[in-house]
């Protein structure tokens, strides 16, 4: 069983143990081991890590009763905190569900403050930390994502230009392209087209006939002169 193999050697190991006690069926299963694993956990954080060793545990109250300080956690927990218990003067009715009586609203007070307000106070400190890390991860992993795919698409488009180009040096243009380049010399259409290849055609014969008929124009043009 986890519960019963963990061990406090950093808050990060009270932090785990405290968010088990989110699930309310959890702790409901296995409360008796849990409240086990709370007072030691609760000890550690006093003794090591604020190295305060005045206070003793278990804890009890003035009829020499104990006071199970999960019950306490969790009773404060689900009024919404210390500072709303105290708010509203609650701490006679968190006296009254712990089994003890109305005046001892004071001690419960005196007990939170003394045993768990810190650890909470640190607690929540760590699970804000972690919760903005978490986010930041998040968008980090968020902003890649989008980088990569605004990296993509430009990658695709070059790579279309690319291929533009290299179809145009080689001949290879689409039947519309090619339609359009037709559209300077002779318009874009049948007529133009076949306007166009007939002016590419050179008849040397008639050529040759009309240099000829020149030739012989300008020698009968001489000889009159003379």
């Amino acid at each position: 069983m986890i519960l019963q193999a963990m061990s406090f050697k950093e808050f990060q190991d009270c932090k785990a143990l405290m968010d088990m006690l989110e699930d309310d069926g959890y702790v409901g299963k296995y409360k008796y081991f849990i409240e086990k694993k709370f007072e030691e956990m609760v000890d550690w954080f006093l003794k090591v890590k604020l190295e305060i060793n005045t206070r003793p545990l278990p804890a009890y109250a003035e009829d020499n009763k104990k006071i199970c300080l999960l019950d306490l956690y969790l009773v404060v927990k689900r009024e919404g905190g210390h500072r709303r218990v105290t708010d509203n003067h609650m701490w006679a009715v968190i006296s009254k569900d712990m089994g003890l009586e109305y005046h001892d609203g004071e001690l419960m007070r005196l007990m939170y403050a003394m045993y768990l307000d810190v650890l909470v106070y640190y607690y929540k400190i760590k699970s804000t930390k972690e919760m903005a890390a978490e986010k930041e991860i998040r968008e980090d992993i968020r902003m890649k994502r989008r980088t990569r795919s605004v990296e993509m698409e430009a990658s695709t488009s070059m790579m279309s230009r690319e291929e533009l180009a290299q179809a145009v040096d080689e001949h290879d243009v689409p039947e519309q392209a090619a339609d359009e380049h037709y559209a300077f010399f002779a318009g874009n259409d049948w007529y133009g087209l076949k306007r166009l290849k007939q002016r590419k055609k050179f008849n040397f014969k008639r050529a040759e006939k009309a240099v000829n008929e020149a030739n012989e124009s300008l020698q009968k043009n001489s000889r009159k002169e003379n």
